[in-house]
């Protein structure tokens, strides 16, 4: 049986539940991917957010911590930002903490079905090959369901 993500009302309910989240894989370059949805998460939501990379100190002004297990809380939710082969070490993290994070959350282009199956028989939620960034603001009315920005952008003058 093939592997699916939860279903949206279940993701706009983890959203819903979620207030601490870990962005692992976090960089200080403001043109990862990674710094664009930190910054989000920072501004647009009322998340306790940390970050976690064994290379940088602070992002955006904030102490950034090298690993899962050094963190001052146990998140709710892990959103990853790592390569595919380093997927499995970073829920054997998540695995590791206790309590167990209820969410492990993979951004675009991950995407590992035995490593999903793993992590739900330990208890967590798995998303993957989904963004928070884009997930958040579709629940919270700056996107359209369809992932959309539902703002009309036009070259026609109005009349």
């Amino acid at each position: 049986m093939t592997w699916e993500n939860p279903p949206a009302w279940r993701r706009q309910q983890i959203l819903r539940d979620t207030r601490t989240v870990a962005v692992v894989g976090a960089s200080p370059n403001p043109a990862r991917a990674s710094n664009f949805v930190a910054t989000y998460l920072l501004a647009s939501t009322g998340f306790e957010v940390y970050f976690v990379n064994p290379n940088a100190t602070t992002i955006l002004g904030r102490p950034v911590y090298p690993s899962l297990a050094e963190l001052p809380v146990t998140p709710d939710l892990v959103d990853v930002f790592r390569r595919p082969e380093d997927l499995g070490g970073v829920l054997d993290e998540a695995l590791a903490l206790d309590p167990v994070p209820s969410t492990f959350w993979l951004q675009f282009g991950l995407f590992d079905e035995d490593l999903a199956r793993r992590a739900e028989s330990a208890g967590l939620t798995v998303v993957m090959d989904r963004c928070l960034k884009v997930e958040h603001a579709r629940f919270a009315g700056g996107l359209h369901l369809a992932g959309f920005d539902t703002g009309v952008i036009t070259s026609r003058r109005r009349d």
